[in-house]
């Protein structure tokens, strides 16, 4: 069982669309994309800085609509689909759209819609995000509650991402817990957390003139590793997500107990393949950067890879 998994923010450089608008129709694609998203993918996937593309506004239409193409090129190559799907955080938008449940269309207004929400909700208070790595999970866990920090994403692999107020996240890399490392990241706001509320409400207004159907292909859900067989359910579990912690832990342990046999991480790729190194050992993955990745990736997904 070959898995395709989408990323999240804080995967993209600056100039990473570049390379993939050189294939054969991408130009217009992502000009549809940029119009139903109301973000120029085009302009901020090739031209913007770092600081431009970290903008949540901006970066998560130009994640989805990179992981969309690759997506796209990898299938056309290969001749089929993988045999199911999971994305991280904003990644689970180009996950339903590879699954069947929505089309790429509506993915995309989605996503420029839940950028808008999310960087409008970050704005009302100062907030960030920190990288917790090592160290044990529950002490961890003890030490955010005393701090009113949460947990955003549990990565698996021995990294836990934390959010809220800047002077507690200042607290937790001051005085870190033994034997963890703090790495504070460039985002400008608590993702995943109750601070991201206003954000879910114009999601679910978006979500709900949206008519899904159900997955073509397994799908599994951040909320808590499971595999969705419903489409209602699956566009449920999108909006709530939005302030509610991300368990790709739990994912990458679903991947397992399916007995996977190979990960694909589509672009702007490599998160998730590193998660997986330590969380999925011994399974086999490709990275699809840029369109030289596909060869390595059709033959993953066709059974050819060495």
């Amino acid at each position: 069982m070959i898995v395709v998994v989408c990323p999240g923010q804080g995967s993209q450089t600056p100039g990473f669309l570049s390379p993939w608008l050189e294939l054969e129709g991408v130009s217009d694609t992502i000009a549809g994309y940029s119009e139903a998203a109301e973000v120029d993918l085009r302009q901020h996937g090739t031209l913007s800085d770092a600081d431009t593309i970290r903008d949540t506004r901006i970066a998560q239409p130009l994640i989805v609509a990179a992981s969309l193409i690759a997506g796209a090129a990898l299938a056309a190559r290969a001749g089929r689909r993988a045999d199911g799907v999971a994305g991280h955080s904003v990644g689970e938008i180009a996950a339903l759209v590879s699954a069947g449940v929505i089309d790429a269309e509506t993915g995309m207004r989605l996503v420029g819609i839940r950028g808008r929400a999310m960087a409008d909700a970050a704005a009302q208070t100062p907030t960030g995000m920190s990288a917790v790595i090592g160290g044990d999970e529950q002490a961890v866990l003890s030490r955010l509650s005393e701090l009113g920090l949460s947990p955003a994403n549990y990565n698996g692999g021995g990294q836990l991402v934390v959010a809220g107020e800047l002077a507690g996240l200042d607290a937790l890399a001051t005085e870190p817990v033994k034997g963890t490392r703090v790495i504070p990241l460039q985002v400008a706001g608590a993702f995943h957390t109750s601070f991201m509320e206003p954000a879910v409400a114009a999601l679910r207004d978006a979500v709900s003139t949206v008519s899904p159907a159900d997955p073509e292909i397994t799908l599994w859900t951040n909320r808590d590793g499971s595999v969705v067989s419903d489409g209602s359910q699956a566009l449920t579990y999108l909006v709530d997500q939005v302030s509610s912690p991300v368990r790709w832990d739990l994912c990458m342990a679903s991947f397992a107990d399916r007995g996977i046999t190979g990960l694909i991480e589509l672009a702007p790729a490599g998160a998730l393949t590193g998660l997986a190194k330590r969380g999925l050992r011994g399974v086999p993955t490709v990275a699809v950067k840029t369109p030289d990745d596909l060869d390595a990736a059709v033959a993953l997904l066709n059974g050819e890879a060495a």
